[in-house]
């Protein structure tokens, strides 16, 4: 597999997890947190520490509201419990 082509699934599959966890809106940071080590906003930072590496600046509510599919903040009063 070339690096294209494994950069391409590698993105897809990011896209599958952010459409999975935007579906399940039910499932708290904190229980992802404790269940699997991760949450929404370790997402968001990854995305972020990994622009910086690309020298792409983003904002940690940018980040956020990438991996959201909207800003944080409205997120919170929605959905967080």
């Amino acid at each position: 597999m070339d690096d294209n082509l494994k950069k391409e699934i590698q993105s897809a599959t990011l896209e599958r997890l952010m459409k999975h966890l935007d579906e399940r809106k039910d499932v708290q940071n904190i229980d992802l947190m404790n269940l699997a080590g991760f949450c929404r906003n370790c997402l968001s930072r990854w995305y972020r520490e990994e622009a910086e590496k690309k020298g792409v600046e983003i904002s940690d509510l940018d980040a956020r509201q990438y991996i959201y599919g909207m800003p944080y903040s409205e997120w919170k009063e929605k959905y967080q419990k």
